[in-house]
């Protein structure tokens, strides 16, 4: 079976619901064998979607190496934490020459948790002028922004700069504390965003909740919310084939279901926000 693809908001590209993301074994240094693999290996099964981050230790190496001729396959994405221009200018530079490519499809403002850093970030020197620009050279196709801890530092963002796309955690524990799905989505459907969910198994704190003896409902859960896609970080190719197979069966999950699995994780929720960070 094919991954169902979905539109990624207004970018217009057609996503796999399943992208690969930049943890698991990607955010490591030393593993160039087993990450070549891996990127290789979810482009044979059809994913179209890649992340990254320039904090995500080798990650970009990772797909520098792997990548090659396979680039034009893709829609590649990747971060800057810089909160000045400078800082994310330097970023990029090093991030295309990682990745050995001569452009993103997209670069994401990463992670702004604080009202400080938003103020840095969309004042005159700040890093959201090195996006502009690197969107008028060419150097990326978009431009998105993404969100780990608090979706009213968020929406802030998303008020400051009219962005395409935004990456979120998107989880049955956001119902309990700061919720993404209830604070964010719908905004970013109004604006017609790509929304890219993150974070849907806790950072692998899932696995250990006692009564699940698969991610699978997890992965239902955030694939039927009003999302784009899913990008997860895998530790092997068995990991990832696994992931392929709840993408290429996925069916939408009735609203009682959503709410049975909010309530069996709610005993959990606040342990579990721990894990959006």
């Amino acid at each position: 079976m094919s991954i169902p693809k979905r539109t990624l908001g207004r970018t217009g590209f057609e996503a796999t619901i399943l992208g690969l993301g930049g943890e698991g074994i990607l955010r490591t240094y030393g593993y160039e064998e087993q990450a070549y693999k891996l990127i290789n290996r979810a482009l044979d099964l059809g994913i179209n979607y890649f992340e990254s981050a320039r904090a995500y230790s080798g990650s970009e190496s990772y797909y520098g190496l792997a990548l090659k001729e396979r680039r034009k396959e893709i829609f590649l994405t990747s971060k800057s934490h810089a909160r000045d221009k400078k800082g994310a200018r330097s970023h990029l530079e090093e991030t295309l020459k990682s990745m050995n490519t001569d452009h993103l499809d997209l670069w994401q403002v990463h992670d702004a948790r604080t009202q400080e850093e938003v103020e840095e970030i969309f004042g005159p020197q700040g890093a959201i002028r090195a996006f502009e620009e690197a969107k008028e050279k060419g150097m990326t196709r978009f431009i998105g922004v993404t969100g780990h801890h608090d979706p009213l530092i968020t929406r802030r963002c998303m008020e400051s700069f009219d962005f395409d796309t935004v990456l979120i955690p998107v989880n049955p524990a956001e119902p309990v504390y700061k919720s993404y799905i209830d604070q964010v989505i719908p905004i970013a459907r109004q604006r017609g965003m790509g929304i890219v969910a993150m974070k849907i198994y806790f950072r692998g704190f899932a696995s250990k909740l006692p009564w699940f003896s698969s991610m699978e409902p997890f992965f239902r859960f955030a694939l039927s919310q009003p999302v784009s896609l899913a990008v997860i970080g895998c530790d092997d190719t068995k990991q990832l084939e696994q992931n392929v197979a709840f993408a290429s069966s996925f069916h939408p999950m009735p609203e009682d279901e959503k709410q049975d699995l909010i309530d069996d994780v709610y005993p959990y929720g606040r342990k579990l926000m721990y894990y959006k960070q």
